[in-house]
């Protein structure tokens, strides 16, 4: 599993990327999306959709 952190303070939400899915957020309050999901999402940002 790949972590990234969104800061440095340890206070931010942080990615984490799974064989099999992706989870963004923070201790109770986790978005969980497939990889497919996840693609669509970097997809959105990358054209400025998002």
């Amino acid at each position: 599993m790949k972590i990234v952190e969104l800061c440095g303070s340890g206070h931010c939400p942080v990615v984490k990327i799974a064989d099999d899915r992706v989870e963004i957020g923070e201790k109770n309050n986790v978005c969980v999306l497939t990889l497919n999901e996840w693609e669509v999402l970097k997809q959105k940002i990358l054209s400025k959709e998002l």
